[in-house]
């Protein structure tokens, strides 16, 4: 598939780079190839290409936003997606880890009010970015869940052919209102593995 980030930092550069190994199209969306996030991500994989931001939309099949939350409204209001799918990989985060919107609505849901024109799919959220570099856990034998929410069911299946190929089984909660969940376990994971230093974990999904 042709894949276009909007933001190429710690969590974008994860999924563009293993995603571009696994033989997609990659490309950074970003308006000044100059900058030192697009420099840095190009030395460190030169497959990766540069396109201003509505060219690399209107050149994708998947579009990710991998920006901090706070900037997400100024960069999505002027764009056209075209009805492509809008993978997002943010959360809005407060003061002292606490949900950035207070928990009355999900980052998700005020992304798809900033991008009407996109069909927007809530995933690669629940973990910090090194799980994204590496999704293996070589001691199980079962794969780490990567739970997703959004409100069309062929855009949510589109993302989970990715999740596969970035070595993640995959469990669709529901709507794009079930986002908010997503980002409390969000909060949960930074909660135990950034503020209180416990060892590096990832969730599973088992079923009898």
């Amino acid at each position: 598939m042709k894949l276009a980030f909007i933001g190429i930092g710690k969590v974008g550069f994860a999924l563009a780079n293993n995603l571009q190994k696994s033989n997609h199209e990659v490309v950074i969306a970003h308006n000044d190839v100059t900058r030192e996030s697009v420099v840095h991500a190009q030395q460190q994989n030169p497959n990766l290409t540069v396109l201003p931001v509505q060219e690399a939309i209107n050149a994708s099949d998947i579009i990710f936003l991998a920006i901090p939350f706070r900037a997400n409204e100024e960069i999505l209001k002027p764009l056209d997606f075209g009805n492509k799918v809008l993978v997002d990989c943010t959360n809005p985060v407060g003061a002292g880890i606490s949900h950035g919107l207070q928990s009355t609505t999900s980052g998700a849901e005020m992304v798809q009010n900033w991008a009407p024109t996109a069909r927007v799919v809530k995933s690669y959220t629940i973990y910090g970015f090194e799980n994204l570099v590496d999704s293996s856990f070589p001691k199980h034998t079962s794969k780490p869940v990567m739970l997703i929410a959004g409100n069309d069911l062929q855009a949510k299946q589109q993302v989970q052919l990715l999740n596969t190929d970035l070595g993640f089984e995959t469990l669709d909660t529901g709507n794009l209102s079930q986002s908010l969940h997503l980002e409390h376990m969000t909060l949960l994971w930074v909660k135990m593995v950034r503020a209180n230093g416990q060892p590096n974990f990832v969730w599973a999904h088992l079923q009898r």
